[in-house]
């Protein structure tokens, strides 16, 4: 018998039984726009109804009044945006206004799917953004949004808060590796 099959047949022999996994820990079924708003204030976001009547644009206008450069597939735009666009033309965006699919109560995050990104880079590169999000489209848990999402395709991302990090002397940083804020917009 060769080294190898010695070894595996060593493991094989050795091997412990099986166990059953443990069962999911039941962590509510709260999917409220409440709940998912205090969660995502409670991590530097914000979250701001649409306002029966009240047009996306003048949503935008009201929260970013200075914002030059703005990308979106949501509303006109300053800014051009396809996935071939090059990264340093994507750094000089303010603001990007874009789809989010589905929300998370249990944590605030927002689950945006590469077709509603414009370029992969723009929601991590952009100064500020902006995520439109249907209130119908809220889950408790991450449980149950990854069992919504099913099969995402090639590419998306789970977004909670704007970027921060505290690692850097003990001094919390927003903004140091993707969007400055980020606000979620309920329709």
């Amino acid at each position: 018998m060769s080294s190898r099959n010695s070894i595996l047949a060593a493991v094989r022999a050795n091997r412990p039984a099986p166990t059953p996994l443990p069962p999911v820990a039941d962590f509510g079924d709260d999917a409220s726009a409440e709940r998912f708003s205090e969660l995502l204030t409670g991590i530097g976001g914000r979250v701001v109804w649409q306002a029966p009547g009240q047009t996306l644009p003048e949503v935008i206008r009201q929260l970013f009044p200075r914002a030059g450069r703005l990308a979106s597939n949501l509303m006109p735009a300053t800014v051009a945006v396809t996935p071939q666009t090059p990264i340093a033309e994507l750094e000089a965006v303010d603001l990007a206004v874009l789809r989010g699919e589905l929300g998370v109560a249990e944590n605030g995050a927002v689950w945006v799917p590469e077709a509603h990104m414009l370029h992969r880079a723009l929601p991590m590169i952009t100064q500020h953004l902006v995520l439109v999000l249907d209130a119908q489209r809220l889950v408790a848990t991450m449980h149950q949004a990854y069992a919504a999402v099913g099969h995402p395709g090639a590419y998306g991302v789970f977004i909670a808060g704007p970027s921060k990090t505290a690692d850097i002397e003990q001094s919390l940083v927003i903004g140091a590796h993707g969007a400055r804020s980020l606000v979620v917009v309920l329709q």
